[in-house]
């Protein structure tokens, strides 16, 4: 037996107990959880700072390394989130549907944990928390794979969160990390079929389309993130051009973020007037089409046709002009990942045609797609944002994390 075997075998024992854990003592855990995140955040600022400078001393692109960075205030916020798990009501028993038979069998739906839930996922030490408390409520074991770049750092959160679980009467080998961060430890926990009950990657999109070519075990795909705004000429263009910054500039690393601008013919001039100062704040690099290059001039470059279908992850924006709202509409469903599409218009019967129309997890109306996320939208944290169209989409909150089985109560009756 391997070594991820025996983890594997580890993370399916404690998933029983866990199971069966009231919403009383799986609270507790994380109240013990987030009180030691906090308490020891130096250590984990120490650990943090070594995965830092390797990332630094290998080129890793800033924008990356921003999602590497840990600091007392992204501290503060992740404890903040698993402070939210706990005040979330707890999916597990619930009884959704209760039937009476004609032939007097009493059926219902109960929520259930999946079981052993894996997460193969890249530089971002916050998803170690966040991916752990969520199991933990929703009742399942985890077994986290991160990425070479954080290794440092997830090992010292993992250590503090299993230590936490053991402090309350809880399994600590409910929450454990693949201590080897090379591709054969991926590879070997996509087939851990006897002990894993479900893959979640979170990531770039070569990560997850690996990931969902590769696994026999099942795969909820997330994050692949290709979100366009579009501008109408019926829009606010001030309100466009800080909805733009916003959705491009504030995290341009993470999946919520703006990809590809969509602008109607007859608003290019007006709306840069207003956009690109803002974008120059951050030098963001612009791949336009001919008809913004007439506009934009040296200030961008011209767009292949591989910029219409890329996730940058970078200071970097596709520019790409449109006929009007259908003209938009069918680029985004040929281009877009299913993540975020927003519109900006002040024309009610547009947006409401955009909302029908646009085939995407989240669709919005004048506000920026960096709103996608489990804390936005009253989750707590989240594991993922699943752009299939499964049990699961969108933010994935508790109740992603649960299955159901059905309770049958009889009084002796035998099927004909």
């Amino acid at each position: 037996m391997t070594i991820l075997e025996k983890q594997g075998q580890a993370a399916k024992a404690a998933a029983y107990p866990l199971a069966g854990a009231g919403t009383a003592k799986k609270n507790a855990a994380l109240q013990a959880i987030a009180d030691i995140l906090m308490d020891r955040q130096a250590k984990w600022l120490q650990a943090n700072a070594i995965d830092i400078a390797a990332a630094k001393e290998s080129g890793m692109r800033p924008a990356m390394l921003d999602r590497l960075t840990l600091t007392s205030e992204r501290i503060a916020g992740i404890v903040e989130g698993v402070r939210q798990v706990c005040s979330l009501p707890d999916p597990i028993g619930r009884v959704e549907k209760m039937e009476n038979r004609p032939n007097g069998l009493i059926i219902g739906k109960r929520r259930v944990p999946l079981g052993v839930i894996a997460i193969i996922y890249e530089a971002r030490p916050n998803v170690t928390v966040d991916a752990a408390a969520l199991c933990l409520k929703s009742g399942n074991a985890c077994i986290l794979r991160g990425g070479r770049e954080a290794i440092h750092s997830n090992r010292l959160a993992v250590s503090l969160m299993q230590e936490a679980l053991v402090s309350v009467g809880l399994p600590g080998e409910a929450v454990s990390l693949v201590q080897d961060p090379g591709r054969e430890s991926a590879t070997e926990l996509m087939h851990l079929n006897d002990y894993v009950d479900v893959l979640i990657p979170r990531g770039g999109a070569g990560l997850i389309r690996a990931v969902s070519k590769e696994a026999s075990v099942p795969v909820i795909r997330t994050g692949e993130g290709i979100c366009h705004i579009y501008v109408d000429n019926e829009a606010d263009l001030d309100m466009a051009a800080n909805i733009l910054y916003n959705a491009k500039c504030s995290r341009p690393s993470v999946c919520n973020a703006a990809e590809c601008v969509l602008i109607h013919e007859d608003m290019l001039e007006a709306f840069w007037a207003k956009a690109l100062p803002l974008l120059d704040r951050h030098q963001v690099e612009l791949r336009a089409d001919e008809a913004a290059l007439k506009v934009l001039g040296e200030r961008a470059l011209p767009a292949a046709d591989t910029d219409w279908d890329t996730e940058y992850n970078d200071y970097i924006l596709a520019v790409r002009t449109v006929k009007d709202c259908e003209d938009a509409i069918s680029f985004i469903n040929v281009h877009g990942t299913g993540h975020s599409e927003c519109i900006v218009t002040n024309n009610y019967f547009k947006a409401q045609h955009f909302l029908n129309a646009v085939d995407a997890a989240a669709v919005y109306v004048n506000a920026s797609t960096r709103f996608t996320d489990g804390g936005e939208f009253g989750l707590g944290a989240e594991i993922g944002i699943s752009t299939q169209k499964m049990h699961a989409r969108g933010p994935m909150g508790l109740e992603e994390l649960t299955s159901h089985k059905y309770v049958v109560y009889g009084e002796g009756q035998v099927r004909a």
